[in-house]
């Protein structure tokens, strides 16, 4: 039987740690070499705003971004040491689960999602930029 989206997620929810918007804070602010990534499509990143300091790669073009494998000018340098730890996030969180998921299959050993992204991020009253 084929995979939907909700499978997806949950399947990536049992395999990479969901973490809440406060203990995302504070491992960003232990450790600023956390990097923290937004999935969402350009276009719609941002419409809930962006926290500060992240960057926007979509979910689509993550594995290749973070492969060591492909040409380097298509590999985002940001993505290439495997001990870095990465928070990834979305608007509501499933993208981003299954981006956590992708990169830890990719090796990450220190990468988690925010449980429902950037938007869980704003109603805690974190800073968001436009």
């Amino acid at each position: 039987m084929a995979k939907t989206f909700k499978d997806m997620v949950t399947e990536a929810r049992d395999n990479v740690k969901g973490i809440s918007s406060q203990e995302a804070r504070e491992k960003i602010n232990s450790n600023p070499n956390t990097l923290v990534i937004d999935v969402q499509d350009a276009a719609d990143a941002g419409a809930c705003g962006l926290i500060p300091s992240s960057v926007n790669i979509s979910l689509g073009m993550l594995p290749i971004r973070a492969d060591q494998l492909v040409p380097e000018n298509l590999r985002d340098e940001k993505l290439q040491d495997r001990t870095r730890p990465v928070i990834v996030t979305c608007g509501a969180g499933g993208q981003a689960a299954l981006g956590a998921y992708v990169l830890k299959q990719m090796g990450f050993e220190d990468v988690a999602f925010i449980e429902g992204g950037t938007s869980a991020w704003k109603e805690a009253g974190f800073d968001v930029e436009r």
